[in-house]
């Protein structure tokens, strides 16, 4: 492995007064990793070095045709003053999948792993200390080479910088409203919908703004062919409790395989729920709402970790789930999920990683 060389900024940036206004990916810290790559040289000179401005070409072809990747995770400090990781493995390997789907050359798992330790050590005293914030995490890819012409970039960086966070929603965890996209598309099988690339969430803005105009908070997407089977919202999984079962869509290679959509699911079968991974069409949603079974929406994803919704929306039809109140999967789900992250609830399934 590697050695990590490490250059501590000498200007310290003053950290957050009041925790209780941080907002999401606003400010960040004091450092961050760096790794390049270089054809015929492979990934080489991993360093943790102060936060600045990074140098670009114009012609940088991540400015033109968009081969870059991300993660997303956080970093916890629990009640005990520990700082820990929720399943961190998981993340750069979904990383590496995308990367393959990318045309990026992997990266050493272990590696990223250790780096993300060391700078999280360097950064511990950024991890804010009010309830339900957090330090989020950011592991990207981007090709660098100065050239314009469609090919796989020779030369890459993989960076990780950290942001201090609150909670995703300023709702906190009432419900939110959904609107169901039925003009525009986000991704097809075969596609681009399972790695975690910028261009998925580029080409859902104008949705986004739309929803926002209606006065919802996100779109949940249907698949790109029939465009009547559920796929996901834009910044998370999306389940469904219909009678005795929670059914959530099945990974078909257009939706991205979420770590706490994941979770949520082994946490579910080991409480002996029936939790069933399929197809599932709107129309299917819409007749179990008039038949009075669909008891509970939630969607599940690393910055808001379970979204409650309370009202869902396909073209004129407005189904208000669960009279617009939490339910009781999704609360004891975001107790379980936020307990274990936050070293509150016993960590049965060894998921989280203590820093230092």
């Amino acid at each position: 492995m590697s050695k990590i060389s490490i250059e501590l900024t000498k200007s310290p940036k003053a950290k957050p007064a009041d925790e209780s206004s941080l907002s999401f990916g606003t400010i960040f810290t004091d450092h961050m990793f760096i790794m390049n790559y270089d054809k015929g040289e492979g990934w080489h000179d991993p360093r943790i070095v102060p936060y600045a401005p990074i140098s670009l070409e114009p012609s940088a072809m991540c400015l033109h045709y968009g081969q870059e990747v991300f993660e997303g995770l956080k970093a916890y400090r629990t009640e005990k003053d520990e700082i820990q990781l929720f399943r961190p493995d998981q993340n750069f390997k979904r990383l590496n999948v995308s990367n393959e789907r990318l045309s990026i050359p992997a990266i050493d798992e272990e590696l990223a792993l250790e780096a993300l330790k060391q700078l999280i050590n360097i950064e511990k005293d950024w991890i804010p200390r009010q309830k339900d914030t957090s330090l989020y995490i950011r592991p990207f890819i981007i090709s660098t080479d100065p050239h314009l012409g469609v090919r796989p970039g020779h030369n890459y960086l993989f960076m990780i910088i950290l942001s201090p966070v609150g909670s995703y929603y300023a709702e906190g965890l009432n419900p939110v409203k959904i609107y169901v996209e039925t003009n525009y598309v986000r991704a097809v099988k075969g596609g681009t919908g399972m790695a975690k690339t910028g261009g998925n969430y580029a080409s859902s803005l104008n949705s986004q703004v739309e929803a926002k105009e209606k006065n919802y908070s996100q779109v949940l997407w249907l698949d790109g062919v029939e465009r009547k089977y559920i796929e996901e919202v834009g910044a998370m999984n999306i389940f469904f409790v219909i009678g005795d079962e929670v059914v959530t869509p099945s990974l078909g290679g257009s939706i991205l395989d979420g770590i706490t959509r994941k979770s949520s699911i082994e946490l579910m079968k080991s409480w002996g729920l029936k939790v069933v991974e399929r197809r599932i069409s709107i129309d299917e949603i819409v007749e179990a709402y008039r038949d009075g079974q669909l008891k509970e929406v939630f969607g599940t994803g690393t910055a808001a970790v379970i979204s409650p919704v309370g009202h869902l929306r396909y073209d004129d039809i407005v189904m208000e789930i669960g009279d617009n109140k939490i339910g009781r999967i999704s609360e004891k789900l975001y107790d379980e999920m936020t307990g274990i992250q936050w070293g509150r609830v016993e960590d049965k399934f060894g998921w989280t990683i203590k820093i230092g």
